[in-house]
């Protein structure tokens, strides 16, 4: 199915019941109309990171189901998978035969070498310093060969996730393999997982390396022509780069709006979030919360420093159970840029706040996504949270479906699926319609969608101090209770 102008929920397979036939149950039942696309959250065999590790794109992992069941989904549903285009994990076969069979292998080429990598006498501590690391060492890892030897293997991520050499013809067929069999298995989408990571160049800071990476680009948009499958690069930095991969022609996501628009509800003021509006692409995807956690420097320079600050202290003195510790390394954070948190309680689990925070996100330029916690109106997970020690986690609730149910007969989650039915079906919402944002007063923020025939006209105006708001629709009040 081609990709459409409805919202997307994402999700995990197992978090809205306990596979995918659960989900599919829960979207048929309980969501209908709301939700018009599906992001599913890694579903392959894997050995770690919730799915992020994985061993093979060929299967679907058996405790979700099978390729028929992901079928089902992206046959009513326009649907994106991940591919991890940076890394693959440690227990594929793919490794193993490496490790067996050492210079042998058909995949010794697979893998970036990281002693191979660099000219003699080199790294200097110059080199390492001047890599965008996730990590406080140099990211690589030393693995031993059948035969005793030894070798270090780039490794950027986790310990399982073992980084790609993308430069060679063995890495190129293995990408064009599965990029081409996920989109022959329905995908709408392809979300190309940690994209900005992938290339590496001697005397780069190996992030987003230009031009390189829109050769990468280039490469894996080619391999899926003949397909009805789009790419949506993964970025999670400054704005910049995303917007430069807009400027390509590229459906982008916006990780700012999230805490642009928190800084907006917390101060009661307009004005950086009408600047915000404005700047936007509208060939994107808009996002509140996603699997990770709120990114913090996605909002640079939109934010000025000062006013990120006071978003994050803000967020910790009125969000409902959100701690600095749980964005930490004694809750396992892999990116201190990021905040652990639902979106639900980073608003104080304030139901009318958390509506006008979507309703904001309905008006936004782009198409909507929202995360299967942040559509329930999900609270912080602190059983989860201490279970796991895991910081993510406290945005990664696991639904039963009797849950669900539940779930979706709360006012707050009943007028969210009513708001979502309604961009779904109304045109003023077109992508190649226009936009215009204005700020009447100092808290107030005017937004209006127009579709390109100029037939429907949707209006949204908003006070952010008093939270008063309306919708309407060529002259008509829209309710959503």
């Amino acid at each position: 199915m081609k990709l459409q102008n409805k919202v997307m929920l994402i999700t995990y397979p197992d978090s809205m019941g306990h596979n995918l036939k659960d989900l599919n149950y829960v979207l048929e039942n309980y969501l209908k109309g709301a939700i018009g696309g599906l992001h599913i959250l890694p579903f392959f065999p894997s050995a770690g990171d919730r799915g992020f590790s994985p061993m093979t794109y060929d299967k679907v992992d058996e405790k979700f189901g099978d390729w028929s069941d992901i079928e089902a989904l992206s046959s009513k549903y326009y649907t994106m998978f991940d591919f991890m285009i940076n890394h693959l994990s440690k227990h594929s076969e793919y490794y193993k035969d490496f490790v067996k069979n050492k210079d042998k292998s058909k995949y010794k080429d697979l893998y970036l070498n990281w002693d191979k990598f660099w000219p003699e006498n080199r790294p200097t501590q110059a080199d390492v310093d001047l890599i965008y690391k996730r990590k406080d060492r140099a990211p690589y890892q030393t693995i031993e060969f059948a035969d005793g030897t030894k070798t270090n293997i780039w490794n950027t991520f986790g310990e399982d996730q073992l980084d790609l050499d993308i430069r060679t013809e063995t890495t190129k067929k293995f990408v064009k393999d599965n990029l081409v069999n996920l989109a022959n298995h329905g995908a709408s989408l392809i979300r190309l997982d940690a994209f900005a990571y992938a290339v590496k160049k001697l005397d780069s800071n190996d992030f987003f390396v230009e031009p390189e990476i829109w050769d990468l680009l280039k490469e894996a948009n080619d391999d899926l022509k003949g397909t009805d499958a789009q790419l949506l690069p993964e970025i999670h930095e400054h704005y910049k780069y995303p917007f430069k991969v807009s400027e390509h022609g590229y459906f982008v996501y916006d990780f700012a709006l999230p805490m642009v628009l928190l800084y907006s509800l917390y101060n009661g003021k307009s004005k950086r979030l009408a600047d915000w509006l404005r700047k936007s692409p509208m060939k994107q995807f808009t996002t509140l919360d996603t699997h990770d956690g709120l990114g913090v420097v996605d909002a640079k320079d939109i934010l000025a420093d000062d006013e990120i600050d006071m978003t994050t202290n803000e967020l910790y003195k009125v969000g409902a159970n959100v701690k600095r510790k749980y964005s930490s390394a004694e809750y396992h954070n892999l990116d201190i840029y990021q905040i652990n948190t639902t979106y639900y309680s980073a608003l104080g689990d304030d139901d009318k706040k958390y509506f006008i925070s979507r309703l904001v996100q309905v008006f936004a330029p782009g198409i909507p996504q929202v995360y299967y916690v942040g559509l329930l109106a999900g609270q912080n997970d602190l059983k989860l949270l201490e279970e796991t020690k895991e910081g993510r986690n406290i945005n990664r609730h696991y639904y039963e479906v009797d849950e669900v149910a539940e779930e979706v007969k709360r006012p707050v989650v009943a007028k969210l699926l009513n708001l979502l039915r309604f961009r779904n079906e109304e045109e003023a919402f077109d992508l190649e319609g226009s936009i215009d944002i204005t700020t009447p007063s100092e808290s107030q923020i005017q937004i209006i969608r127009e579709n390109k025939a100029k037939t429907r006209k949707a209006v949204l105006n908003l006070d952010l101090a008093s939270l008063e708001y309306s919708v309407k629709v060529n002259d008509k009040e829209v309710n959503f209770d």
